[in-house]
């Protein structure tokens, strides 16, 4: 009876197989069939299994690695370098602008005080000219005047005073008007008083003596050196008086005139 049932457990009796052939069957008939629901499975389906026989989820289910602090720092500087760069174009073409505005005002500037330098000059240069030209002919006008307006004869006081007046104007002509009406004119006739005034010239010739003291294109003062011979029924024979005469002249629509006489 022992030896029947020690038989039945070791032998190999038809339909009966070992248990280590039994598990390695078992384990290739699993593969078969995990090899087939692989083969046969949707992309879907083709999710790793966990350990636990379940299906994982699939890898565009799965959390995103948080990124480390490089390529973190990488995508701030890339997503703020997009606004930057365009904020940066107006900004720089602002910059341009105001340069350039600055630029134009100091031209401007300069070309204001260029234009305001050549008006300058110009009217300086005319104005020089005019001067020049005043100088000229207030001291003609005054080598003429003089002798005129400093003498007379006695015997023909109102034709020498109304020649004298033709060289004046202003104040001072109604001021000589009023003193030879009132004091020359009977002094002369009282005394037969002659004066006769010159400008004196140099002994070797040459142009009177007198020289313009200050003058602008409407005024100028000239200083002359004018001798003056008197004869009266006051006096023995001829005097003579040197004097020095600062005449003012003025320029009028009739030319230059004497606006005023000082005996120096």
């Amino acid at each position: 009876m022992r030896s029947n049932t020690v038989a039945n457990v070791t032998g190999k009796g038809p339909g009966t197989a070992s248990p280590g052939r039994r598990s390695m069957a078992a384990a290739a008939r699993a593969a078969a069939r995990r090899t087939e629901r692989v083969a046969t499975r949707s992309p879907e389906a083709t999710r790793p299994e966990a350990a636990d026989g379940t299906p994982s989820k699939a890898l565009d289910e799965l959390p995103l690695e948080a990124p480390d602090d490089a390529s973190q720092g990488r995508r701030a500087d890339d997503q703020y370098a997009g606004p930057v760069l365009v904020a940066e174009e107006p900004v720089a073409a602002a910059a341009r602008e105001r340069r350039r505005g600055r630029f134009c005002a100091v031209l401007a500037g300069l070309v204001v005080a260029l234009l305001a330098a050549v008006a300058v000059l110009g009217w300086e240069y005319g104005d020089g000219r005019r001067t020049q030209g005043a100088r000229t002919e207030a001291l003609a006008a005054a080598r003429k005047a003089a002798p005129m307006v400093l003498s007379y004869d006695y015997r023909r006081l109102d034709k020498d005073f109304a020649a004298a007046r033709g060289h004046l104007t202003g104040t001072f002509r109604d001021e000589y008007g009023r003193t030879t009406a009132r004091v020359v004119a009977p002094t002369a006739a009282k005394y037969h008083g002659v004066v006769k005034a010159t400008v004196v010239k140099p002994p070797g010739g040459g142009a009177p003596a007198a020289s313009v003291v200050s003058a602008s294109p409407d005024r100028a003062v000239v200083l002359l050196f004018v001798n003056q011979v008197t004869t009266s029924t006051q006096v023995t024979g001829p005097r003579v008086d040197l004097n020095r005469v600062r005449m003012t002249l003025t320029r009028t629509s009739e030319g230059w005139k004497v606006s005023g006489v000082d005996a120096l």
